[in-house]
C-alpha cells in the first residue's frame, strides 16, 4: 500500500499512467514488497489458554502449521531455485517468446510477476498488467546505434526497455537516454501518433516488449471498469480494483490498491473483501512507509476502543500487531504506554479473554535483557514496585515504574518478569 501524493488530483490509473519519457537508473528499476502473513502465528497463545477463554471469538485470526525438518529442506531448495536472478529471465524469456496465442496462465503469471517491477507498469491495476502481459511481442535488437524509430515516423505500438539502453535525440538537439523499465512510443488513444526525435539503441543486445496501439487502447481505457474509486468532498481518497481470484466466479471483490495514509487506517475496522483477508498483516508490515510514527494508528485505535461496535474489531488489530511486529512496542517508550492504555481498557471493559491473549503474546515476543540500576546507598527508593512470588503462585513481574526515575532510564518497564 503506497503513499499517495498530497494533491491527490495527480492520481492517474487509466488515462496515461505513466510519464512516456522518464529517466530512471537501472538501480531504481523496481521495487518488490511482499508479506508472508502467515509466518507468525497466535496459533500457540490460542492453545494456551483454549480451556480458560470458551467465549472469545477468534474466528479470522491466522494460524500457521509447524513445520516438519523435510519441508524445511523443501523450502531450502526452492529458495535456491528461486534466488537465482538468471535463472528467472531464462524463465521469462522463454514466456516473452512465445506467441500471445500460445501463452498459457502460467506464462502470463511468470510475466506478471517480472513487470510489476518494472516503472512502466506501476501505476496500473494488477488486470490491466495481466491483459497486457497476454498480448506482449518480445523484440531484441543485437546491434548498437541501430535505428528503432525515425523523426516523425507513425507510431503503431507502445514500447517497454527490458534490457539495454536507448537514446532519443530530440528535434531541437536535446537528447535523453532511457534504460531498463522505461517506455516510450505511443499513449493509449487510437488517434494517428507520430514519433518526434529519433530512437537508437546505445549497447548491444536491446530487448523490448511491444504491445500494438489497438490493444494497448483498448486494455487502458476498457478496465476502468474493474475499478472503484471512493471520493470525500470531491477528492479521491481510495480506490480499490475488482479481482475473481478463481474461475467459478466465487472469491471475487474488491481489493485496495491506492488510498490515503487517513484512509488506510480507517480501513483497519471495515469489512475486508473475501479476495483481501490479509489486509491488516499487509498495513502493519509496510506503514512504516507512509506514517511518520505508529502513534497515528494507536491514537486513532484508542479513539475507536469506546464504540462498542468497534471494540472486537481494534482489539484483533492489537493482538496482531504484538505479535508479528513487537519491536515496534518495545523499543518505542510512547508505544509502550500505548500498550498499557489498551490493557487498561481491557480489563475496564472485563475483556478478561482477550486481556490474557494480550499478556501470553506481550510475554511469548518479549526478549531477555539485562538491567543494571545503581542505588547510592541501602535505603534509597527504588522508584519501581514488585507483584507476585511464590506466596501468589506465580512470578516476580514489575508492577509499576515511576515515570522520569533512574528505573525509568536504565530501562525498567512495567509487566517485565524478574
Amino acid at each position: 500500500y503506497l503513499q499517495l501524493p498530497a494533491d491527490l488530483t495527480k492520481m492517474h490509473l487509466t488515462d496515461n499512467p505513466h510519464p512516456q519519457v522518464t529517466h530512471v537508473p537501472s538501480s531504481q528499476s523496481g521495487c518488490s514488497i511482499a508479506s508472508d502473513s502467515g509466518s507468525s502465528s497466535l496459533s500457540d497463545i490460542y492453545q494456551a489458554t483454549e480451556s480458560e477463554m470458551g467465549d472469545v471469538d477468534l474466528t479470522g485470526l491466522p494460524e500457521a502449521p509447524v513445520d516438519s525438518e523435510d519441508e524445511e529442506e523443501e523450502e531450502d531448495e526452492d529458495i535456491d531455485r528461486t534466488s537465482d536472478p538468471l535463472l528467472g529471465r531464462d524463465v521469462v524469456r522463454e514466456c516473452l517468446e512465445k506467441e500471445p496465442a500460445d501463452k498459457t496462465d502460467d506464462d502470463i503469471e511468470q510475466l506478471l510477476e517480472f513487470m510489476h517491477q518494472l516503472p512502466a507498469f506501476a501505476n496500473m491495476t494488477m488486470s490491466v498488467r495481466r491483459e497486457l502481459c497476454s498480448v506482449m511481442i518480445f523484440e531484441v535488437v543485437e546491434q548498437a546505434g541501430a535505428v528503432i524509430l525515425e523523426d516523425g515516423q507513425e507510431l503503431d505500438s507502445w514500447y517497454v526497455i527490458l534490457n539495454g539502453t536507448v537514446e532519443i535525440t530530440y528535434p531541437d538537439g536535446k537528447s535523453e537516454s532511457l534504460c531498463m523499465g522505461n517506455s516510450f512510443g505511443i499513449t493509449p488513444s487510437l488517434d494517428k501518433q507520430y514519433m518526434s526525435g529519433v530512437v537508437k539503441t546505445k549497447v548491444d543486445d536491446c530487448q523490448f516488449v511491444c504491445i500494438a496501439q489497438q490493444d494497448y487502447w483498448r486494455i487502458l481505457n476498457h478496465m476502468e471498469k474493474n475499478t472503484h474509486k471512493v471520493e470525500e468532498e470531491g477528492e479521491i481518497v481510495m480506490v480499490k480494483e475488482h479481482r475473481e481470484l478463481d474461475r467459478s466466479g466465487t472469491r471475487k471483490g474488491h481489493i485496495v490498491i491506492k488510498a490515503t495514509p487517513e484512509r488506510l487506517i480507517m480501513h483497519l475496522i471495515e469489512e475486508h473483501s473475501v479476495v483481501d483477508p490479509t489486509y491488516i498483516e499487509d498495513f502493519l508490515l509496510t506503514y512504516r512507509t507512509f506514517l511518520t510514527s505508529p502513534l497515528e494508528v494507536g491514537n486513532k485505535l484508542l479513539e475507536w476502543f469506546t464504540v462498542d461496535s468497534l471494540r472486537d474489531k481494534v482489539t484483533r488489530v492489537v493482538l496482531l500487531w504484538v505479535n508479528n511486529h513487537f519491536n515496534d512496542f518495545e523499543g518505542d517508550p510512547a508505544m509502550t504506554r500505548f500498550l498499557e492504555e489498551f490493557e487498561k481498557n481491557l480489563e475496564d471493559t472485563k475483556m478478561k479473554g482477550h486481556l490474557r491473549l494480550l499478556n501470553i503474546a506481550c510475554a511469548a515476543k518479549a526478549k531477555w535483557r539485562q538491567i543494571t540500576l545503581q542505588k547510592p546507598s541501602r535505603d534509597s527508593p527504588l522508584f519501581f514496585s514488585l507483584l507476585g512470588g511464590s506466596d501468589k503462585g506465580f512470578g516476580i513481574f514489575v508492577e509499576t515504574v515511576e515515570m522520569g526515575s533512574k528505573a525509568a532510564e536504565a530501562g525498567l518497564k512495567r509487566g517485565d518478569q524478574v
